[in-house]
C-alpha cells in the first residue's frame, strides 16, 4: 500500500524538486504558505492532525543566513520551534520525520570532512537555530532522520549562488568571489533524489543524523570560475571576462560562516549503496536544464 508523505516546504529549491519525484513514492500531500506558516505553530498542528500522513519531510526553513542576525526571533521560530512542533506531531502519529539541515551548525575550524558525531559550533544564529532544530526533533521524535546538507543550488527558485553568478557575468566584467571558504557544492534535485530514496529505507533503526552533498571540493571563487567555463560552453549571456579571488575578510557580512565545511557522506552512502555524483558534473547538468528551461 502507498505511503502519505506530507511535504511541507513544497515551494523551496529542494521542495520543488521533491514535488516532483515523491509521487513515485507515495501519496503526496504538498503544504507551503500561506497554508501553513511556520511562524505560526497552530497552522502546522492543524495541518498535520488532519492529514495524519506516516511521513513527514520538512524541507521548510528561514535561510537568509545574513538577515538572521537581525531577525533572531523569526529564524527561531521556523528554523527551532516548528521543527519542534512537526517532531511532537510525528511521535504522537507515529510518523517518520525527514528534516533538512546545514552544515553551519559547524564552526569550519577544522580541516577534514566532519562526521555526523562530531561536535557542532555554529557561528550565526541561522547555524544556531538550525541545530536548536536538530536537538528538538531529536529529543522529541523516536523516528527521524535529519539530513545536513551545504552549499545548495537549484533550477527552481530565484536566488541561489549559480543564479546570482550567471546575472552578474551578464552584467559586469569583473566579479569578485570569497576563496577561502571550502565546501561542497550540492544540487537540489540530488538533495531530493537521496530523501525520496530512503523512503523505502526507512526502518527505527536508521533514525539519526546523516551528511549528504555532491562530492569534491570547491572554494566558492573555484565555483564561480566553474560556473562561467560551463555556462560559456551552453551559450549563455556572458560579459564577465575576470573573476578576481578575494578574502572573506574583504567581503564582510552580517553573519560568520564556517571556512571549511565539507560533509563526510559515507554514511547515507552506505545505507543506499551510491556514492554521491561530483559537483562539477551535477553543476553541468544543471545548467543545461536551466538553459532548456529559457529556450
Amino acid at each position: 500500500m502507498s505511503k502519505s508523505i506530507l511535504l511541507i516546504g513544497s515551494n523551496g529549491q529542494v521542495g520543488k524538486e521533491l514535488q516532483q519525484i515523491l509521487p513515485y513514492y507515495g501519496d503526496i500531500i504538498s503544504v507551503e504558505r500561506p497554508t501553513v506558516d511556520l511562524a505560526q505553530p497552530d497552522t502546522l498542528r492543524n495541518i498535520i492532525r488532519s492529514k495524519q500522513p506516516q511521513i513527514i519531510i520538512n524541507a521548510a526553513a528561514y535561510t537568509a543566513v545574513d538577515k538572521a542576525e537581525s531577525e533572531p526571533e523569526l529564524a527561531s521560530a521556523i528554523n527551532a520551534i516548528a521543527p519542534l512542533i512537526i517532531a511532537q506531531e510525528s511521535q504522537k502519529l507515529g510518523a517518520f520525520l525527514i528534516h533538512i539541515s546545514t552544515d553551519y551548525v559547524f564552526d569550519g575550524n577544522r580541516y577534514r570532512p566532519y562526521q555526523e558525531t562530531d561536535a557542532t559550533n555554529p557561528l550565526s544564529i541561522y547555524g544556531k537555530t538550525k541545530l536548536a532544530g536538530e536537538e528538538a526533533i531529536q529529543e522529541t521524535c523516536a523516528y527521524h532522520l535529519i539530513l545536513r546538507t551545504a552549499w545548495v543550488y537549484g533550477t527552481f527558485g530565484k536566488s541561489n549562488f549559480v543564479k546570482t553568478m550567471l546575472r552578474l557575468g551578464a552584467e559586469r566584467q569583473e566579479i569578485r568571489v570569497v576563496a577561502d571558504q571550502i565546501g561542497s557544492p550540492t544540487w537540489a534535485q540530488d538533495i531530493a533524489t537521496v530523501i525520496a530514496q530512503t523512503i523505502p529505507q526507512l526502518t527505527p533503526e536508521i533514525s539519526g543524523r546523516y551528511h549528504y552533498t555532491n562530492s569534491g571540493v570547491a572554494s566558492w571563487y573555484d565555483f564561480a570560475v566553474a560556473i562561467f567555463e560551463e555556462a560559456q560552453q551552453l551559450g549563455f549571456p556572458l560579459k564577465v571576462e575576470r573573476i578576481v579571488p578575494i578574502t572573506t575578510a574583504e567581503y564582510p557580512t552580517p553573519a560568520r560562516r564556517p571556512a571549511y565545511s565539507v560533509l563526510a557522506c559515507g554514511k547515507i552512502s552506505a545505507i543506499l549503496e551510491t556514492h554521491p555524483p561530483h559537483w562539477r558534473q551535477r553543476l553541468r547538468q544543471m545548467l543545461r536544464d536551466l538553459k532548456i528551461g529559457h529556450e
